[in-house]
């Protein structure tokens, strides 16, 4: 594994960790406007890296299927879908403004589980960007190193966001601002995990990368639907999130295009 790679691979981490650190410079909490636009933003870069950087390799890559090219792409989308549907059971977790905690019913401080609720979507994000890594090391002629890393650049993007929201209102629920800076951190580092790990996967079972491929989108779809497009949608005034997708959506479009 190249250091190249390794940067690639970390960097989404570190736009978790930038945007964690703002909870050590801003004095007040975001307010809900503003997190609703953050998170449409992180959405609609999802949603484009699911399509244009996972789902539609995945179908290049099986062309030789013929008209069932799409057969890889669906299973291994539905593979993801029903693995986050799982993790979601599983793993107790609050999201944002949520009312009620989601998974089993444990005694653990709201604060631990909204970290969770992030770390949650952050193991598919990471999953994407060791796979599409896994590609480029295989020397796919689809997938290229340029192309994981303009995903990688696309994801530490909207991870930054993602690092404010989780560690400003951890701040405003009396946590300091150290803390809740630490906390942030911990729900980005299983980004960098989850890649290593599929890197390592993945490079043992090539063959199978249109389904690796598609299995990453299937979870971030989860995620975007199950999560994000609801809190971005939530109150009045949701057209806010309507547009902030629309600009994270084409901000990764063209990230993919013009580095892929």
């Amino acid at each position: 594994m190249t250091g190249g790679v390794i940067w690639g691979v970390l960097i989404p981490f570190f736009g978790t960790a930038l945007g964690a650190a703002c909870v050590l410079f801003i004095k007040e909490n975001l307010n809900i406007a503003l997190q609703r636009a953050l998170t449409g933003f992180a959405a609609g870069v999802m949603v484009a890296a699911s399509i244009w950087s996972l789902l539609i390799p995945a179908m290049e890559q099986s062309a030789d299927m013929g008209q069932w090219a799409f057969v890889p792409a669906v299973a291994g989308f539905w593979l993801g879908i029903l693995f986050l549907l799982f993790l979601d059971r599983l793993i107790p977790h609050l999201h944002q403004n949520g009312g009620e905690p989601e998974g089993p019913k444990v005694a653990l401080k709201r604060t631990t589980m909204l970290v969770l609720a992030v770390t949650l979507h952050n193991i598919p994000e990471g999953m994407a960007v060791g796979v599409m890594f896994a590609g480029g090391l295989a020397g796919n002629s689809i997938i290229t190193l340029t192309g994981a890393m303009a995903l990688s650049i696309g994801i530490a993007i909207q991870n930054f966001p993602e690092g404010a929201i989780i560690s400003m209102p951890l701040k405003a629920e009396g946590m300091k601002k150290s803390s809740a800076f630490l906390y942030g951190i911990f729900s980005g580092i299983v980004e960098p995990i989850a890649a290593l790990f599929t890197i390592l996967a993945a490079r043992m079972v090539v063959p199978i990368l249109p389904y690796l491929l598609s299995f990453a989108a299937g979870a971030m779809i989860y995620v975007v639907v199950e999560e994000l497009i609801p809190e971005m949608s939530a109150g009045r005034h949701s057209n806010l999130g309507t547009m902030s997708f629309a600009l994270g959506f084409t901000v990764m479009l063209t990230l993919d295009v013009a580095l892929g």
